[in-house]
């Protein structure tokens, strides 16, 4: 099994976004809560999805993360993993971003 494709691809809107911050190496670094709504269809039926997951930017994306409008839809991609070393929690990191349409 590949190892390499842990990617997450979502449209979401920025719901949280804290301060930008340092950690100790200074690396600069973004928290944030994502919400997803979306209507996929799964054996031929239209559910309704909705979820809120927590993000963080960090890098050189921080930067243009922390200049985003709060409430913004945004099209987001990144990869998925534990919050801590001993956490079972996970956390959004996010790679890339760009704005994207939202349906009235």
């Amino acid at each position: 099994m590949n190892q390499t494709n842990n990617v997450l691809q979502l449209v979401a809107e920025i719901a949280e976004r804290e301060v930008l911050r340092y950690t100790p190496a200074g690396i600069p670094i973004v928290s944030a809560t994502l919400l997803s709504r979306s209507s996929p269809h799964e054996a031929g039926i239209e559910r309704q999805v909705e979820f809120e997951i927590a993000a963080l930017a960090i890098g050189e994306i921080s930067g243009r993360f922390n200049q985003t409008v709060l409430g913004g839809h945004y099209w987001f991609t990144g990869f998925l993993a534990r919050k801590s070393r001993n956490g079972r929690s996970l956390v959004f990191h996010i790679t890339e971003f760009a704005a994207a349409e939202t349906v009235a």
